[in-house]
């Protein structure tokens, strides 16, 4: 008589499970009458039948969401993983309603109805969607445009600045005295002079020149400390970013801002002199006080803090200037993940607008350098129609055809006498052209489109002349003809800037995030602190991918972080003052790559405490590509002094207790506790609240395996050899590259190349390049239904 006290589900389990005795007649009926009407009917019921019956409802006939269910019903969890999640949760007003061998029916169902991405591009076909530039490609594309007037930019690997100094108060060739290459520009004379051949050191001077090598696009805050004066020039040769060189006051810091673009190094010219202060009183007084000298170089990246310039984003060659718009545009989509230009606004074209006259403003005054001509030239009308026309081809990305020649070349400068507003005319035109604005007009997969399609993959913009020459050849045809030339580009900075980008989005850590801590509990822990992690984290990105391995596991499984001596201090370890970064084994081999990263771990932290879910959803969503819920509502933490016997795990726990979060947070929160052992900011702790970390925690694998891990390096070592995580990163990679959907390109594509990478013995290098040809080379035509 037990069994009708236990749950309709229970009991009809035990009823199918148990051995037919005649001992048992009676409680088998007794079970049967107390089963709910129709209960061993729907055991035969089919997964179609089961979803009409309890899901409809709520997700809508074809998944399509419904009013309760705004979302539709897809994502990329396997069918196990559909099973176990329906057979916890569903119907989230009695998940008792179905038994596992139902939901499993059900997620087979729906998982190969609508679900799955393979039924999603049945459903809807993926297609390559016309898209105009995104406002980096148009700041890109319109930079190289203008520079291919000008001498390409030829980096030979040294680092720093070309330093001259004078014996004088200025810059006269006879008074040179030293000629060398500083690494970086942060001296402190004192009273002295910098060397031995100089007569005395009340008056000196410095030059140093070279360029400078933004790692990321943005607005960059340069930043001067001297008592004496300078000037700092930067990409602009004529006019200076700061000039003090005559003082007033006792400033000794000076400021000038502007937007640089990632990978492309543009000039940089700092000028110091030392001399006497004030009015010249020799005569009375040849011996005045000594007065002290310093001379610092310093910047604010767009996501960092004032710190040094360091010598690996200088060198001592010499660059042309950079034309970099600065029209603010609307921020691009970024619904998917990735940025798209698949919609025009009012306030887009405006700026299209805007951003063409600027263009047309600062090409005015250079007419004459980038055309090759002078005012006076007999010949300047047919120079500046020749700039004209090759602006026009550079724009579009191929050769102008008869109709385009006469559009925008014949008709402007037929039109009217004056050569160089017919120039301006056909500037304009150019930079409003679909033409140039849209990835491919016409749908064109000529070697032309193909050249296009793989530079804006590898620089988001424009193909250069070597490109183009082989598409005039014939020479872009083949996926080899295009990888050799993928291999090429991918030792310019611009490909490496992208991917660096790349790497950040998939982190999660693109956009600017507030790492601040409670300062406290963390005391040194502060915005410099912060900038440093987040180098750290760069440095370490770079060393992996651009190593000659370019092991894809050892973004998980290295154990060293990249320190300075500031973060030595804060992380442990030892780091010189002199040396920079250097990679430092931290906690006795307990890192783990990007996994425990510490720069990841404060990002994904609160101010006070660890955050398991945020570090979670990092995991769930980035690296394993899984598709969560938005949660229904806000919520603010636990506050640790409202529960100060427990620790943050079983704070989180208790949190997420409630049904309505269990769908979610069953995934979430056992990844996220496998990182209990870093605190708010990153740094390794064995306790908690008073007691002893527990980092334990599982995954529910797509093959419906349930996975157990003991910390974060049984997590690591799971993540890095992964074929979920494979093609979660490579079909991740595909989209940041291509800024289209991966199954527009072959509904097998993201599988084929997450295969492709173990295949390939874990190369990211190869994986850019095979993602980069794919995205080049017309997709493969679907076959006819």
């Amino acid at each position: 008589m037990l069994i009708p006290s236990l749950p309709a589900r229970t009991r009809l389990r035990v009823v199918c499970t148990m051995p037919f005795r005649t001992s048992h007649t009676l409680a088998v009926l007794v079970a049967l009458l107390a089963c709910p009407a129709g209960a061993v009917a729907q055991a035969t019921k089919s997964g179609e039948q089961l979803y009409v019956e309890h899901c409809v409802r709520c997700h809508g006939k074809d998944g399509q969401g419904a009013k309760k269910t705004i979302a539709p019903l897809a994502g990329e969890k396997s069918v196990a993983q559909l099973a176990k999640v329906i057979d916890d949760t569903m119907p989230e007003d009695d998940p008792d309603k179905l038994n596992a061998a139902e939901s499993a029916r059900v997620a087979e169902y729906i998982h190969g109805a609508f679900y799955s991405p393979t039924a999603q591009a049945r459903v809807r076909p993926a297609r390559i969607d016309l898209a105009r530039l995104t406002v980096g490609q148009y700041r890109n594309a319109v930079a190289d445009v203008v520079g291919g007037f000008r001498p390409a930019a030829k980096l030979d690997g040294k680092q720093g600045l070309k330093g001259e100094y004078y014996n004088a108060r200025n810059f006269q060739g006879n008074k040179k005295v030293i000629d060398r290459i500083d690494p970086e520009v942060k001296f402190d004379w004192g009273k002295a002079a910098p060397g031995e051949k100089f007569d005395a050191p009340h008056t000196f001077a410095v030059r140093w020149e070279g360029s400078v090598v933004p790692p990321e696009s943005g607005v960059y805050e340069f930043v001067v400390r001297t008592e004496h004066a300078v000037k700092l020039f930067v990409n602009d040769t004529r006019t200076p970013l700061i000039d003090a060189w005559v003082k007033s006051g006792k400033d000794t810091e000076f400021r000038g801002a502007l937007h640089l673009l990632a990978g492309r190094a543009v000039p940089i010219r700092l000028e110091f002199s030392k001399a006497k202060q004030g009015v010249d009183d020799s005569k009375k007084n040849p011996n005045p006080p000594l007065l002290p000298a310093s001379m610092t170089l310093l910047w604010k990246p767009p996501h960092g803090a004032v710190t040094v310039i360091p010598a690996r984003h200088l060198s001592p060659a010499r660059t042309a200037e950079s034309y970099v718009v600065s029209t603010a545009f609307p921020p691009d989509d970024r619904s998917l993940g990735w940025e798209r230009g698949t919609t025009v606004s009012k306030e887009w074209d405006a700026a299209a607008t805007e951003a063409a006259l600027e263009t047309v403003s600062y090409l005015a005054t250079r007419l004459n350098e980038l055309a090759g001509t002078r005012d006076d030239a007999p010949d300047r009308a047919a120079k500046l129609k020749a700039f004209a026309a090759k602006f026009a081809e550079r724009a579009f990305r191929r050769p102008l055809t008869t109709e385009e020649t006469k559009l925008y070349i014949d008709s402007q400068f037929g039109g009217t006498p004056d050569a160089e507003l017919a120039a301006k005319r056909v500037i304009v035109l150019v930079l409003k052209s679909p033409r140039f604005l849209y990835r491919e007009v016409g749908g064109t997969t000529d070697g032309y489109a193909v050249a296009s399609r793989l530079a804006f993959a590898l620089w988001d913009s424009g193909p250069d002349a070597e490109l183009l020459r082989a598409a005039a050849a014939g020479q872009l045809a083949t996926p080899g003809q295009v990888q050799a030339h993928a291999e090429r580009m991918l030792n310019d900075p611009r490909a490496r800037a992208k991917i660096r980008q790349f790497l950040l989005t998939w982190l999660r850590v693109d956009q600017p995030h507030d790492v601040s801590k409670n300062p406290l509990r963390f005391p040194g822990f502060d915005e410099a602190a912060a900038a440093d992690l987040r180098t750290s984290l760069e440095l370490f990105l770079d060393d992996v991918v651009w190593s000659p391995e370019s092991d894809f596991r050892k973004l998980f499984l290295t154990d060293t972080v990249p320190l300075n001596a500031r973060l030595a201090k804060l992380y442990g370890g030892t780091a010189a003052d002199d040396v920079g970064f250097r990679p430092v084994r931290l906690d006795d081999g307990k890192r783990f790559g990007v996994l425990t990263h510490p720069y990841l771990m404060a990002t994904f932290g609160y101010t006070s405490d660890s955050a398991p879910i945020h570090r979670g959803v990092f995991i769930a969503r980035g690296v394993l590509g899984l598709t969560l819920r938005p949660p229904q509502d806000a919520f603010a933490p636990f506050a640790a002094e409202l529960h100060p016997t427990l620790t943050t795990r079983e704070r989180t726990a208790l949190q997420t207790r409630p049904a309505a979060c269990v769908t979610c947070h069953s995934v979430i929160n056992p990844l996220g506790f496998t990182l209990e052992n870093f605190d708010a900011i990153g740094r390794h702790r064995d306790r908690d609240a008073g007691k002893a970390v527990d980092s334990s925690g599982s995954y529910h694998t797509r093959a419906g395996a349930d996975v157990t891990f003991a910390g974060p390096g049984e997590l690591a070592r799971f993540l890095a050899t992964s074929p979920e995580v494979h093609t979660a990163f490579a079909e991740q990679l595909f989209h940041h590259l291509a800024k289209q959907p991966t199954r527009a390109y072959g509904p097998r594509t993201p599988d084929e190349l997450g295969a492709s990478l173990s295949r390939d013995g874990f190369s990211v290098r190869k994986l850019i390049v095979r993602a980069a040809v794919i995205s080049a080379l017309p997709p493969p035509v679907p076959p006819k239904q």
